[in-house]
């Protein structure tokens, strides 16, 4: 294989190991896989048995469906002592969940995505169904990924937009324009909301946890439908999020 395409295979893998991703716990097809990872259907097949020699992936021998792999486990349980927190947000989450009657959520900044690590339903009967665990979007795509977004340098923002075209998956409302000034209001209000750009009526609103170098890393949200969202009640859902997401951030130092 000649040594420009082996990046060209490792990207293609990990676009299909983040499709199963989206696809737990019931996982996907060959067909759907491919689908969700950008990559013909024969390509995508190859890749999965590849990676299903490794043990990365699994395929249930009766429906046929590919599910993340035993080895992928145990790797992850080696990373997890540099990178997930979600023991020590456990507690805010439910306190969140408890106080406020809707469902949070903490997410983590991957690269230019973020990544639903965690969740607490709330006791509110109408739930938005937006968010849940292992779902990924663009910086600037949902509250959390919006609370990340403006809380980077602003030469960081500056790139991203430069390189990044979110209206033609997610529609004008992310244009370039708009986007930033969703990212004023958040600098403003320390908050980010999501006035159901992404689900028309579900509603979201996020604040970013800083790690030990004062970065935003995660983003603590709430979500729920748009009736709950009223303008007081934002002031008191967001200065609940800002002190729970300063909490998470002390504890994590």
């Amino acid at each position: 294989m000649p040594d420009d395409s082996k990046p060209q295979l490792v990207a293609r893998a990990a676009a299909v190991l983040r499709a199963i991703a989206t696809l737990e716990p019931e996982g996907g097809s060959t067909a759907g896989i491919a689908r969700a990872a950008g990559l013909a259907r024969p390509t995508a097949h190859r890749l999965l048995s590849a990676l299903a020699e490794q043990g990365l992936v699994d395929r249930d021998k009766r429906s046929a469906r590919w599910t993340l792999g035993p080895e992928l486990y145990l790797l992850g349980t080696l990373a997890a002592a540099r990178y997930d927190i979600t023991d020590q947000a456990g507690g805010v989450l439910r306190r969140l969940a408890r106080d406020t009657g809707e469902s949070a959520f903490l997410s983590t900044r991957r690269g230019d995505e973020t990544v639903c690590l965690a969740a607490e339903e709330g006791t509110f009967p109408l739930r938005s169904h937006v968010l849940h665990i292992g779902i990924r979007f663009p910086l600037g795509v949902a509250s959390a990924g919006l609370a990340i977004l403006a809380h980077l340098p602003d030469r960081e923002v500056d790139d991203y937009l430069a390189r990044s075209d979110l209206t033609g998956a997610w529609g004008p409302a992310h244009g370039t324009a708009a986007l930033r000034s969703r990212l004023a209001e958040v600098r403003r209000d320390g908050y980010a909301t999501n006035p159901g750009l992404i689900v028309e009526g579900s509603w979201g609103m996020a604040a970013a946890v800083f790690d030990r170098r004062d970065e935003p890393a995660w983003a603590l949200s709430l979500t729920g439908v748009e009736t709950r969202f009223g303008v007081l009640r934002r002031r008191q859902l967001g200065e609940l999020l800002l002190q729970s997401a300063h909490d998470l951030g002390q504890s994590l130092r």
